[in-house]
């Protein structure tokens, strides 16, 4: 099976973080209502931390299954690196490898202070370099994939 092209891949986490929207705002409205938050920098850690557990719930169980909604759209499909469907732990481990597209620019900002236009830069400029390094893998795919065990294939039209 082949990877599927660097476009329909970065189309689908484009579409991914769309609607990764649906789901961090209600869980915050959840974890506010549960906490009787009163501002949003209360107990902003205890909020990154669940919001990082809903998260990783929602990718885990929907990579489980062996694909989002987001990689339905674009025929993409999540295996482990023998073509299997991922175990719960393999898909959780994806998940964790997963946050290097977004780990590096929080610490450039959280090490520095930066504009919020010099954080878009430096996360568009992250994004891209992560993103194209993968034509560097033998299969073309995304270095936390092959980190995780884990690979996107094309899935047939039907």
């Amino acid at each position: 099976m082949q990877a599927p092209s660097l476009r329909r891949r970065m189309a689908s986490w484009l579409y991914e973080g769309v609607l990764l929207f649906g789901v961090v705002v209600p869980a915050g409205l959840v974890f506010s209502v549960l906490t009787d938050m009163r501002h949003a920098l209360e107990q902003r850690s205890l909020f990154v931390g669940f919001l990082f557990l809903v998260l990783g719930a929602y990718c885990s169980f929907f990579w489980w299954k062996g694909q989002t909604l987001a990689m339905k759209t674009w025929r993409i499909r999540v295996l482990d690196r023998h073509g299997r469907r991922l175990t719960p732990l393999r898909a959780a481990v994806r998940y964790v490898f997963s946050w290097i597209w977004i780990l590096p620019p929080l610490a450039m900002f959280q090490a520095r202070r930066f504009s919020v236009a010099e954080v878009l830069v430096l996360f568009i400029a992250w994004v891209a370099l992560w993103a194209l390094l993968s034509r560097f893998h033998p299969q073309r795919q995304f270095w936390h994939d092959a980190f995780a065990g884990t690979r996107l294939v094309s899935e047939p039209p039907r």
